[in-house]
């Protein structure tokens, strides 16, 4: 059986979330971003990518190999 690989994003924040809306500060610490220019590896799942969409503006994305 070939076993399913799974895509994977990494996730960087590029913009502060100081004085954004409550709701976007609390998707980038649900990201598991919690610094300005910090980075984060997260499985690419619907529910990642909405939260992506929600903050685009404030991040940066590129898909890594596993």
């Amino acid at each position: 059986m070939a076993k399913k690989t799974t895509k994977k994003l990494k996730i960087t924040q590029v913009r502060s979330g100081i004085g954004r809306q409550a709701t976007h500060r609390r998707t980038l610490r649900a990201l598991g971003l919690r610094h300005h220019q910090a980075s984060v590896v997260q499985e690419d799942t619907p529910a990642i990518q909405g939260m992506i969409r929600q903050v685009s503006y404030l991040l940066d994305v590129q898909e890594v190999e596993e």
